[in-house]
């Protein structure tokens, strides 16, 4: 009996100290996160709608100021507000009534996604995530309009995908003539890393990233008390007007190259297109999409600040072509920005504008680059003057901030 009273305590005790880990690991509660009411959105204003259609331009420069909660609610509200409560009716048509898209909106106080029931934000992070999205760097919001194939697929299957991609077209052109009408500019953003983005804002499996529109008040237009992203909008005024053609493969550019070259140009307020030897959609070698909209045998170097050679497998269609190599002289002998990433060096070695030039590239090229005459370094970026050669993937941003500061002047 006594050794059986013993081992009674033993185990209670046991069971005391288990117990009291185990509350230990759950006690601590999360911070809650807000949630945004927002005021009742405007039906009328002094902006006609043949006004707003007429006013809207591609905003790539902003003052920095913050929007209000009330502009922010009446964006949310254009894209996807109700306006049929009984029916649940919103701004823009979805097929089927189905509604599968969600606007998340990233300022400085955080990441929220729009709930048009309540017509409400709800906080998803308290911390601000904008200059992880690759969007503009210095606008105030970022709009995240986000997809979900699957749940349109239980009713139209093959047309799922077709139909999201319809829907967010509606609402996107919906927030940038609401942006005219509350005298704020805005910018479509396609051409981001889906995958990071959809990390960065802790998307659901199903949601799937399909746009970012930036929204702020124009660079020069709004009153504003000087801050320190207005010093530095200020200091980059030399790169602002600047305009950069990004000549990619028609399939197999490197993905990273490409988006995040463009990406650091677009923050430092130079305007991008891609050029390649067809328009529409082109596919990179890890599967993301981009948009071409120049043809390289239509373009005109006189049109551009900077010509830049995106690598990629594909790249080697430019090695020996007649244009390409044209458009890489003609670039040197005008005092263009010239740069090339990756294996895209090997167009600038056949052109002849290498020589006696220290240059990089992608391991493979190195011989091709030095009976061109260059002097091969092997670091990740090389600028020598106004040419700039990248090694490869990872040297994607410094490549692109080494373009930037050739465009400024630094």
């Amino acid at each position: 009996m006594k050794r059986l009273a013993i081992l009674t305590i033993i185990l209670a005790g046991f069971a005391i100290v288990c117990l009291g880990q185990y509350r230990s690991r759950v006690s601590p509660r999360k911070p809650s996160l807000k949630i945004v009411q927002l005021t009742e959105p405007k039906l009328t204003g002094p902006v006609s709608f043949e006004e707003a259609l007429a006013k809207r331009r591609s905003v790539r420069q902003f003052t920095g100021q913050p929007l209000k909660f009330t502009q922010i609610g009446q964006l949310a509200w254009a894209g996807q507000g109700i306006t049929e409560p009984q029916k649940g009716l919103r701004t823009a048509p979805s097929a089927g009534a189905v509604y599968p898209i969600e606007l998340y909106f990233a300022t400085p106080e955080g990441l929220f996604v729009y709930r048009p029931a309540q017509h409400s934000l709800e906080e998803i992070l308290n911390q601000d995530v904008r200059g992880r999205l690759g969007a503009v760097a210095n606008a105030p919001c970022d709009i995240i309009v986000a997809g979900s194939v699957r749940k349109l697929a239980v009713k139209f299957r093959k047309e799922a995908r077709r139909y999201m991609l319809l829907e967010a077209g509606h609402i996107a052109q919906n927030i940038q003539l609401q942006a005219v009408c509350l005298g704020l500019g805005s910018v479509t953003i396609g051409g981001f890393d889906i995958r990071g983005v959809r990390k960065v804002c802790r998307l659901p499996k199903d949601l799937e990233p399909l746009y970012i529109i930036c929204v702020g008040y124009p660079a020069g237009q709004a009153p504003t008390t000087i801050g320190e992203e207005e010093k530095e909008a200020r200091r980059t005024d030399a790169a602002k007007a600047k305009r950069a053609v990004l000549i990619t493969a028609r399939e197999n550019f490197r993905d990273e190259e490409l988006f995040e070259t463009r990406r650091v140009l677009d923050a430092a307020g130079v305007e991008t297109v891609i050029a390649s030897s067809r328009t529409g959609p082109i596919r990179g070698m890890l599967g993301n999409i981009a948009e071409a909209r120049i043809l390289v045998n239509q373009l005109r170097v006189d049109d551009y600040d900077a010509i830049i050679f995106i690598g990629g497998l594909g790249a080697a269609e430019y090695f020996d072509n007649p244009v390409a190599l044209s458009i890489a002289r003609e670039a040197a002998h005008k005092r263009k920005v010239l740069a090339a990433i990756c294996i895209a060096p090997t167009v600038l070695a056949n052109a002849g504008v290498l020589r006696g030039v220290r240059a990089t590239s992608f391991l493979s090229e190195r011989e091709r680059l030095q009976q061109a005459g260059a002097i091969y370094t092997g670091v990740p970026v090389e600028r020598a003057g106004l040419i700039i050669t990248g090694s490869g993937p990872m040297a994607a941003v410094p490549f692109g901030q080494a373009i930037a500061d050739a465009l400024a002047g630094r």
